[in-house]
């Protein structure tokens, strides 16, 4: 049946934020990185113009396969993190966009957990104007504060 004429049927589909979201959390499976699998999805437009994950660089032995020592040893969570030679996946996505030639300003980045401060200034500096972000990582008062400055848009994803 129909719906009532000027009554609008309700969307099934899921929003925008949730749609991207989940997207990230696949490409988060590609991660290669021994400790956390993080993913980020740029988007424009809502288009997927990049994607990335946290790993060793390009042409170095996977993390998982002991490419890094820092992750593969018994380093506690967050210390250590001058000898980690894995990419964050912000670091990643905004890294192929370079690769191909994909302008990310203006963009919005889906990550699957908070960007540390190194990533926020990466994501400034790219022109990204909006941070949705799942769990929580090193997101710190500077962190948030910086993008703030910078006008970039922050906020948790909340389903």
């Amino acid at each position: 049946m129909p719906a009532a004429k000027g009554k609008k049927k309700a969307d099934p589909r899921p929003d925008w934020d949730t749609y991207f979201m989940e997207i990230a959390q696949v490409v988060a499976t590609r991660a290669n990185c021994s400790r956390r699998k993080v993913a980020a999805v740029v988007v424009s437009e809502h288009r997927i113009i990049s994607t990335g994950y946290n790993g060793t660089p390009r042409g170095v032995t996977n993390c998982f396969e002991g490419g890094c020592a820092r992750c593969a040893g018994t380093a506690p969570s967050g210390s250590g993190l001058e000898e980690c030679i894995c990419v964050h996946a912000e670091q990643n996505a905004i890294c192929q966009a370079a690769y191909y030639g994909i302008r990310l300003a203006g963009a919005k980045i889906y990550v699957t957990i908070s960007p540390c401060l190194t990533c926020a200034k990466l994501l400034i500096n790219a022109g990204i104007k909006e941070v949705v972000y799942g769990g929580d990582y090193a997101f710190t008062e500077q962190t948030e504060r910086l993008l703030r400055e910078a006008g970039v848009t922050c906020r948790r994803y909340a389903p």
